[in-house]
């Protein structure tokens, strides 16, 4: 694993590069202004004050395993997104730690994992140097999974305590990953992965971008190569389900997953503006970060809305003691906004 002995303007540059990739309609164009209306296409409306609008159709699909929710308009009436806090030089990897209580995100420049404490608003940092870490998951045993962009590599680590961080995965076929951007783990510990090129240390070695899983025994296996920019990964609250998106191409892409955690051939979802990374709640909504805000989407593909943010978002999950916390990772600040429906960490 490489050491946090980088020149930070060259990888300033490379984030800059990324989220000019993962805007799709021109950087940072989320002023808090203008949302969209779920009888659109998701990407136009009025302008309003900053409060999120979902328009008048209810209808969607089954909502994953959404219970009551099914049906629920999750933006509907909630509040503008609230800062927590400033400063930061590009955030992203935002993961919830239910054991712990705690939300942990990453400053992909500063090479840091930091922690927030919601009960106090207090932010401490966990892990320093963190690789440059980028997206975190969850294991089903609460360990933290970390994408570090300068390890090249999925590592894990105990959440509580120290960072103890060992090896997921680095390599497809003797070939180094790229840049591991984003996991997420499934309730039997298999991973899926992205890898992209942004914040890559050295030379490429896999010939392509692709999305990978990871299983028990830590066999790599390749989901799919046919993307220009993999960037955000989610799985359906059934896992039966796969979502990624690609954030220089653009689109939203679906995969069945089997029981044995094996993936079918990709469908195009969402014909959306390039995304990054993106949420889940119990009725199966899709949060995508984008220019425009965090885009809802039912289940379907059809949108509910858009979430306004002051910058543009990089990533997102859900929260808080009942989980209706979207806290979310914008360019140099965590925000956070309480919605209807409680979604996955």
């Amino acid at each position: 694993m490489m050491s946090r002995k980088f020149v930070l303007g060259t990888l300033l540059a490379v984030v800059g590069a990324a989220c000019g990739d993962d805007s799709g309609s021109g950087g940072s164009n989320a002023t808090g202004s203008t949302t969209s209306t779920s009888s659109g296409s998701g990407n136009t409306g009025s302008s309003t004050t900053g409060q999120a609008t979902s328009g008048s159709t209810t209808s969607g699909g089954q909502g994953g395993m959404g219970g009551s929710y099914e049906g629920v308009d999750p933006i509907a009436g909630i509040e503008p997104v609230a800062l927590v806090q400033g400063g930061f030089s590009f955030t992203e990897g935002t993961v919830w730690l239910p054991a712990l209580g705690v939300l942990r995100f990453s400053d992909i420049p500063e090479s840091r994992i930091h922690e927030l404490d919601p009960s106090s608003d207090t932010i401490s940092v966990w892990r320093e140097p963190s690789a440059n870490t980028n997206g975190n998951g969850l294991a089903p045993n609460g360990d933290i999974f970390m994408c570090e962009h300068s390890g090249r590599r999925v590592s894990r680590s105990p959440a509580a305590g120290a960072p103890a961080p060992t090896t997921v995965a680095d390599a497809y076929m003797g070939m180094s990953f790229n840049s591991p951007n984003d996991v997420i783990v499934r309730s039997d510990g298999q991973a899926y992965l992205t890898d992209p090129t942004y914040g890559l240390m050295g030379q490429q070695e896999i010939p392509w971008q692709g999305v990978y899983r990871v299983d028990t025994s830590g066999e790599v296996h390749l989901v799919g190569d046919e993307y220009g920019q993999p960037n955000g990964i989610a799985l359906s609250p059934d896992e039966t389900k796969l979502y990624v998106s690609d954030s220089q191409d653009g689109g939203l892409y679906s995969y069945d997953v089997a029981t044995d955690g094996s993936t079918g051939a990709r469908t195009l979802l969402i014909d959306a503006d390039p995304s990054d990374g993106m949420a889940v709640d119990d009725a199966g909504n899709l949060y995508l970060t984008t220019g425009a805000g965090v885009e809802v989407y039912r289940d379907d593909g059809t949108p509910w809305g858009t979430i306004p943010v002051p910058e543009q978002p990089a990533n997102c999950t859900f929260g808080g003691a009942d989980r209706k916390t979207l806290f979310i990772t914008a360019r140099t600040g965590l925000y956070r906004v309480v919605l209807n429906v409680p979604g996955l960490p």
